[in-house]
């Protein structure tokens, strides 16, 4: 699998059908994502772009970062490979959490 491109400060109304015709200019684009927020479906101004020939990154990278999309100047890098990302796992135990005894009453 190619690595694939970071490409930051999208447009809000950039899709991903625009990403991908935009970044064909300089080869076959495998995949062209804008992500978006879960909850609103709205973009998040960043996508990732991926072409079938990994030569044609650096192409893109000197060609279009710094170019206009949109309406807005784009940034191009390559992206960094997704780090391992520690589990949420904060040890076995008891989950109940503390003051079960809220209202208990006083020894005296």
């Amino acid at each position: 699998m190619s690595q694939n491109l970071f490409i930051g400060s999208l447009a809000y109304a950039t899709t991903d059908d625009g990403l991908k015709a935009f970044f064909e200019q300089i080869g076959e684009v495998e995949s062209a994502r804008v992500i978006t927020d879960r909850d609103t479906n709205r973009s998040k101004g960043f996508g990732f772009v991926q072409y079938k020939d990994e030569a044609d990154n650096q192409k893109a990278v000197d060609q279009l970062d710094g170019k206009e999309l949109d309406g807005r100047t784009i940034n191009v890098t390559l992206a960094r490979p997704k780090e391992d990302r520690p589990r949420n796992d904060f040890g076995g135990g008891n989950r109940q959490g503390g003051g079960g005894n809220a209202f208990r009453q006083r020894s005296w």
